[in-house]
């Protein structure tokens, strides 16, 4: 239900999360999809004290030894231990993507809202760069920021944001669209409010569910965009370890050391899925319903 900002008090906010969270892991995909998004939060936290080797511990004599006792995923075609580099391998993703989620959503949020509120010509011409802008292909786009900026994290994570805060624009726009004919904004114009003071507590209150859900969303893309350009060799730097570079590492030995890949494969696609059952099940809860979002 749409409802004017100045009407909500402002001590139910914690109570509206509250309710949110709830009513997710009411629902088997929400429960089973938060479990697996704070099961990899909490060992990108402890994996360095829990790990049984060093990342980067090499050993000449145990160069693709097949999993057992001491090495419970085997090792690699370096003699590193696979299921130590597997557990921290989300680390630098997971550090890089949470920056950079928020910073997308909160820009593009801001910016798609204004867009809605002013419309006109401005908004048009607008939203005709940002159609232009998602005409290319997002690796092409990836490409060569890092290759112009550089691979460093001070680098990835404003790219990222950036790239993939440009969709977000396109879905708070479309929400505000929805919420700005409503009489309590029209209301807030005839008291004289500025925009910024419309957007503040008429607009975002009203668009943060869609948001939400859109920042669920964009932070998986992220995370393959992270792995993909990892894979290609744009991402972190070796010994470093990361699912996206451990993958094309053991490509080459997959025929009779499978272990390598599969290890990364399985921590990312359970990352991937926990958020996307998470994501899903939020849409739910708020209303919100992803078959009608485009997938750009």
């Amino acid at each position: 239900m749409t409802v004017s900002a100045t009407a909500i008090p402002q001590n139910s906010t914690l109570d509206h999360f509250s309710s949110i969270l709830r009513d997710v892991l009411s629902r088997p995909s929400g429960a089973v999809g938060l479990f697996l998004v704070v099961f990899h939060i909490i060992l990108a936290l402890i994996s360095p004290y829990i790990a049984p080797y060093d990342f980067k511990e090499m050993n000449s004599t145990m160069m693709l030894a097949d999993p057992g006792i001491n090495h419970w995923l085997g090792t690699d075609h370096l003699g590193r231990d696979v299921f130590s580099r597997t557990i921290q391998g989300g680390r630098e993703a997971m550090l890089v993507t949470g920056i950079a989620t928020p910073v997308a959503v909160i820009w593009g949020g801001m910016v798609g809202i204004f867009f809605g509120l002013v419309g006109g010509r401005l908004d048009e011409v607008m939203m005709r760069l940002v159609d232009a802008f998602l005409s290319l292909p997002w690796i092409l786009k990836m490409l060569l920021l890092i290759v112009t900026f550089g691979t460093s994290i001070l680098v990835l994570v404003p790219t990222l944001a950036f790239i993939y805060g440009i969709p977000v624009i396109r879905i708070a726009r479309a929400a505000t669209q929805d919420v700005v004919a409503r009489d309590f904004v029209s209301a807030a114009r005839a008291r004289g409010n500025s925009r910024a003071t419309i957007m503040r507590r008429e607009l975002l209150p009203n668009v943060l569910d869609s948001l939400m859900v859109e920042g669920a969303m964009r932070w998986s893309w992220m995370l393959l965009a992270f792995s993909s350009l990892s894979f290609l060799g744009f991402g972190v730097s070796p010994p470093t370890p990361d699912w996206g570079l451990m993958i094309s590492d053991a490509r080459g030995f997959m025929s009779f050391a499978p272990w390598g890949v599969l290890g990364p494969v399985i921590a990312l696609s359970s990352l991937i899925i926990g958020i996307n059952l998470t994501a899903d099940a939020l849409a739910k809860s708020l209303g919100i319903d992803r078959a009608q979002k485009a997938t750009v």
